[in-house]
């Protein structure tokens, strides 16, 4: 049971580093340069690694991530994002729980631009939070949407996680990317089904208000100017990498020229809407890349160690059937995300998940869109998902946790049912795929 030492050794470095607070890219150099001491030989170790390091982010694969990231920054600090929900308010008019309608289908199209869950939730959060209090929508109507629809970025087509994720896991890019479209639009029907039976139930959780009559003829211009171009530019770039017309990295390219032009053409791209957008796509893509360049050695460690291979042994030569090994994968992710964010998450669960589903006979792509969703569910699971802190930030003075749990439950329930589902028809992930 060497492998077993091995990897309690590399875990529980990892893990005691960051209970005493060292952040998390910092823990995993530690035990990596631990470990690549002891494992890979000394000195020549140390080369190793920083060979290692260099190379897994010198990739082609990767290029994806800062254009992603920016597409979404340019979105939302242009003012594009507001132009979107203003085209639907307009559009949705005096239908009961608009607002809740709206925050799931405008929030499902700032999720395929941003990437971002964190973004999303709190985009979502500061500006319909406090009018759905206004108008009196109880907490399960207004915070619930927002909770569920934030963790869709991670899914939905195009996501600078999933390429992280598909870049770690050593998987195609693009056929990751679409294989998140599919699930990703059914849980986003999920929600609105949600949120239809919850008014049938309860019809004074999101009371009805009189909305001034808006012309036909207005509500057609809102979408021909400012949901009809956004959407062109998503379609197209999820279009070109569906039909093999580019690669990933081209798409994110095209897609950061597409909002750009469009932000200039409304005459919102400002040079201070540019800079801002640039500062937050280049925090969230070092921090990235300096957990790949941390994930590369220590999988490489858990390898030549002989760690994974003794894990996978030990797997298949018990009577573990493959619906328990997910369950217990999924479980580990959902406990996981109560203390750390998605990026570690990855970084701490890739180089073992993925072997073993492998050997399995779980399809790898199939397998990254339920890692995708376990790593979204995570981030609402109480009582210390990230996703609920970024709410309790934006909500109204005097919100309690109590009443954030309780809103996120039941969009928690909508992702667990789409993961059963993608367990029994495995081809809503992988029909696009093929």
């Amino acid at each position: 049971m060497e492998w077993l030492t091995t990897l309690a050794l590399m875990l529980g470095m990892v893990v005691g580093l960051m209970a005493l607070g060292v952040p998390v890219a910092f823990a995993f150099l530690i035990a990596d340069l631990v470990g690549a001491w002891i494992f890979l030989g000394g000195p020549h170790g140390l080369g190793q690694l920083i060979g290692n390091a260099i190379s897994s982010v010198t990739l082609f694969t990767l290029v994806p991530v800062p254009l992603f990231l920016i597409m979404g920054e340019l979105f939302f600090h242009t003012g594009l994002a507001m132009r979107v929900f203003d085209a639907l308010d307009l559009c949705l008019g005096r239908v009961r729980g608009r607002l809740s309608y709206m925050t799931v289908i405008g929030g499902t199209m700032f999720a395929t631009l941003s990437g971002s869950s964190i973004a999303n939730t709190a985009m979502l959060g500061s500006l319909m939070v406090p009018e759905m209090s206004r108008r009196g929508y109880k907490p399960a109507m207004a915070i619930g949407p927002i909770l569920g629809t934030g963790g869709l970025a991670m899914i939905i087509p195009p996501s600078s996680l999933a390429v992280l994720l598909a870049s770690l896991a050593k998987l195609d890019v693009g056929k990751v990317l679409i294989a998140g479209l599919l699930p990703g639009l059914i849980l986003a029907l999920m929600y609105i089904g949600l949120i239809w039976l919850r008014l049938r139930l309860d019809p004074e959780a999101a009371p009805g208000y009189d909305v001034a009559p808006v012309p036909l003829r207005r509500k057609i211009v809102a979408l021909l100017r400012d949901m009809l171009p956004m959407g062109l530019v998503v379609a197209l770039v999820i279009g070109v990498i569906l039909g093999g017309i580019a690669t990933p990295s081209e798409a994110a390219a095209f897609g950061v020229v597409g909002v750009a032009t469009l932000a200039a053409v409304l005459r919102c791209l400002t040079w201070k809407a540019l800079v801002a957008s640039l500062r937050g796509a280049l925090r969230v893509t070092a921090m990235a890349f300096l957990i790949i360049m941390m994930s590369a050695t220590f999988a490489q460690i858990l390898a030549f160690s002989g760690a994974s291979g003794g894990l996978i042994t030990w797997a298949t030569s018990g009577q573990v059937s493959p619906l328990l090994l997910l369950t217990a994968m999924f479980g580990a992710l959902l406990v996981l995300g109560m203390f750390m964010d998605q990026l570690s998450m990855m970084l701490l669960t890739v180089p073992i998940f993925f072997p073993l589903a492998i050997q399995f006979g779980f399809d790898p792509v199939w397998f990254a869109v339920i890692v995708l969703l376990g790593l979204e569910i995570s981030l609402t699971t109480p009582p210390f998902g990230l996703l609920l802190f970024v709410m309790k930030g934006v909500a109204p003075p005097g919100t309690g946790m109590r009443t954030i749990y309780l809103a996120a439950i039941p969009f928690m329930a909508c992702g667990f049912g789409l993961v059963l589902l993608l367990v029994a028809f495995p081809d809503i992930a992988l029909v696009l795929v093929r």
